[in-house]
């Protein structure tokens, strides 16, 4: 997935996204090219899960 779409999907910002992958919260891109990456979309379904579990158990 490129970023508009994982923005999209877990309805964040690109900074928001970005200053999470710093805290090792968010799942790290993927270098697809010189210039781009993409997430795994088994990745980003599998940060929702934990996302959703951890507020069931909050």
């Amino acid at each position: 997935m490129r970023l508009p779409a994982v923005m999209s999907t877990v309805g964040r910002s690109r900074s928001s996204i970005y200053q999470d992958i710093q805290k090792k919260t968010f799942p790290a891109p993927i270098k697809i090219g010189p210039r781009a990456v993409a997430w795994s979309s088994i990745s980003i379904i599998e940060w929702q899960e934990g996302r959703i579990n951890a507020a069931k158990t909050a």
